[in-house]
């Protein structure tokens, strides 16, 4: 198995961690794969804050928790060294910017009734962002399984397998299964570091399972609805916040009728091209229900349950991940979570490139990136708004 050297992490105060998930909050585009990309580039390779093992273990239990991947691992990253105060102003750090965006978004779009200058904005960006994610995933790659290189593969051709099983799987039925990755995990953890219990005859198995605008118009019972609605897509839909949107159709649209397909639509353009957790659409879908109440309402409905999964467990998680056995565990699980990041990302290009302008795009967006190291997503984001809104308005 190949040796990976730690590099000794660096000290940070509570209020550098919570600036950078602030700044990371409003200006982080491209969705769940390329936020949890510059959690791994600016803390553990940049700053040096976090470890490589902080933070797999912490992407490992994202995953495992139910609710949206990057703002679980945000969550987690600020509880390894400051705990609940960490877990809490870096996930609050996290998410408000994104809100207070979906929210003006939701004022706009009730005054003057539709985004219908967004699809051209989101034609260039949807490139863009697959660009960038792209990247991200090969990065992530590369540190969590090993080098492109036939004898790391060699090596680590059990990790590698899982990656393409959860690549394939996630591409093809469009969904992140949580007991494939659980299955994966515990395949790995057999072939390379069995704990006692299965060396043992004479022991039995116990499993713990770690349980104007509308601003202020809001009807009492929407917002109980509301609350119920969204709590539940946060406490039982595991993946990224991409893994959510087919929940939240079915039921936003389908079931209770709050917004028809279009309204529903425009929502996930809007959360996509704002920086942030990309499941902070509820917030948009929210304040088209019931104002500023229901945004609030669905955004803790949603967020809540993702915080209390992720901090419940991590103590525990954080001890028992020294183990060999659980360290292997987490390298199989780690491995399939990638994957199925892979997997996502492809299921977004089908959605994304849908021309030879939109492919030559998100192309460019990797050359740039790979060839110009310090040229930030941001500045690459507002280039390419410009170009879809030029292309689809002027030609």
């Amino acid at each position: 198995m190949e040796t990976l050297t730690q590099p000794q992490t660096t000290k940070y105060s509570l209020t550098e961690l919570t600036s950078y998930f602030l700044k990371l909050g409003t200006l982080g585009f491209g969705g769940p794969v390329a936020l949890i990309g510059y959690m791994h580039r600016d803390l553990v390779e940049d700053k040096r804050w976090i470890s490589e093992d902080e933070y797999r273990e912490g992407l490992a239990l994202a995953q495992l928790a139910p609710g949206p991947l990057a703002a679980q691992l945000g969550i987690y990253l600020g509880y390894v060294h400051h705990g609940i105060w960490g877990a809490t102003l870096t996930g609050l750090a996290f998410v408000l910017p994104s809100f207070v965006m979906v929210v003006l978004l939701g004022m706009a779009y009730k005054l003057y009734g539709g985004l219908p200058w967004m699809q051209s904005v989101f034609y260039g960006v949807g490139a863009a962002v697959i660009g960038i994610i792209t990247l991200s995933c090969y990065k992530l790659t590369i540190k969590s399984i090993s080098k492109i290189e036939l004898q790391a593969i060699k090596s680590r051709w059990i990790l590698w397998i899982s990656f393409f099983t959860m690549a394939l799987v996630t591409a093809i039925t469009q969904r992140e299964e949580v007991w494939l990755f659980i299955l994966l995990g515990f395949i790995y953890m057999v072939v390379k570091a069995p704990p006692e219990w299965l060396q043992r005859r004479d022991t039995s198995l116990s499993v713990i399972l770690l349980a104007g605008t509308g601003f202020w118009q809001y009807e009492p019972d929407e917002l109980v609805k509301l609350g119920l609605f969204f709590t539940q897509a946060g406490a039982f839909v595991f993946g990224s916040g991409l893994a959510i949107i087919p929940f939240l159709q079915a039921g936003v649209v389908g079931e209770m009728g709050w917004l028809n397909e279009q309204q529903f639509l425009d929502s996930v353009a809007v959360a996509m091209i704002t920086p942030g957790p990309v499941v902070i659409t509820v917030g948009f879908i929210g304040f088209l229900v019931s104002g500023f109440a229901g945004a609030a309402v669905a955004a803790l409905g949603v967020f809540l349950p993702c915080f209390v999964f992720t901090v419940l467990p991590a103590p525990y998680f954080k001890k028992i991940s020294k183990n060999a056995s659980i360290k292997a565990f987490v390298d199989g699980i780690t491995a399939a979570v990638v994957g199925a990041l892979v997997g996502s990302v492809i299921v977004i290009a089908t959605r994304s490139i849908v021309d030879i302008a939109s492919a030559i795009l998100a192309v460019v967006t990797i050359l740039a990136l790979i060839y110009f190291k310090k040229l930030q997503e941001p500045y690459i984001i507002v280039a390419a708004a410009l170009i879809g809104f030029c292309l689809k308005t002027y030609l």
